[in-house]
């Protein structure tokens, strides 16, 4: 059994900590708004007061949180309860900016592994994320377990800490481009006077077909609401994703054009509807 803090429980956070307490590990929670961590103490978590009552005593304290300033500002809040030999799970989506949250981790003297996943609600609540995976090989050991209960496979991506979360952002450049695709082939066969169904089972099981495709058109064309992952996360996503091809030298055509349709998607009001609200843009 492993004792691991989850800090931040939103959408995500709040499914691992479900799979972690199912895989039997000890398991402490805390969340800027106390009332999303609140429900996982039904289900066996610990829910502390603040970041460094979670981390005291923790073998992996688990990160899942929005963005660079709030994973480094929750780290500072958490040093005091941090251990020897306490392993930091890095796995919000930062970008590039995982060098400000390893510059951090070093001053505060505390393993740390680079650790994004693949994969929105529904795999998070089932266990079968993918998880990303850099760092020292020294802690992989410690951090196994959690990889394990949270996620179907972990792909190791290297021993330096930054590799996974540059992964990362080319994962999420395909899964923001595809799904803003499909909004556009269920825009155009409405436009055209046909049913987007048709777009969906044309495609079925053929070279062109993607899982995703009949996922993301279901959803653009009926009254479903759930949130898988919100168009404004996607939007925060692929600024980082922009950011790092302009500092790199990749044409960033392609995505200055999908960014500007869920930032459309956005401005009309879809921000915290699921990414499928795209379609809106055409």
């Amino acid at each position: 059994m492993t004792t691991v803090a989850v800090l931040g429980t939103g959408k995500i956070g709040a499914a691992m900590a479900r799979q972690l307490m199912a895989h039997e590990h000890d398991v402490r929670v805390w969340n800027r708004s106390e009332d999303k961590a609140k429900p996982l103490a039904d289900d066996g978590a610990v829910v502390a007061a603040d970041p460094a009552e979670a981390a005291r005593g923790a073998d992996v304290v688990l990160v899942v949180l929005f963005d660079a300033d709030s994973v480094v500002e929750v780290l500072e809040q958490a040093a005091a309860g941090f251990g020897e030999e306490t392993v930091v799970v890095q796995s919000s989506t930062v970008g590039l900016d995982i060098s400000r949250v390893a510059e951090v981790a070093d001053r505060l003297g505390v393993g740390l592994l680079d650790a994004p996943v693949l994969g929105t609600r529904g795999p998070a609540e089932q266990g079968k994320l993918t998880v990303l995976a850099s760092g020292d090989p020294s802690l992989r050991r410690v951090a196994d377990p959690v990889f394990k209960a949270v996620g179907a496979r972990t792909v190791w991506v290297g021993d330096e800490v930054g590799a996974a979360s540059r992964l990362k952002l080319v994962c999420n450049a395909w899964v923001g481009s595809i799904t803003a695709a499909i909004g556009q082939s269920v825009a155009l066969a409405e436009g055209l006077g046909l049913d987007p169904q048709l777009f969906v089972d044309a495609v079925s099981g053929s070279a062109v077909d993607a899982p995703y495709v009949a996922i993301k058109a279901g959803w653009m064309t009926s009254d479903d609401d759930s949130v898988a992952f919100d168009v404004d996360g996607v939007r925060k996503d692929l600024g980082l994703i922009t950011a790092a091809a302009e500092g790199h030298g990749v044409d960033t055509r392609l995505l200055q054009a999908v960014k500007g349709a869920y930032d459309e998607a956005a401005e009309a009001g879809h921000g915290s509807e699921d990414m499928a609200a795209v379609r809106s843009a055409f």
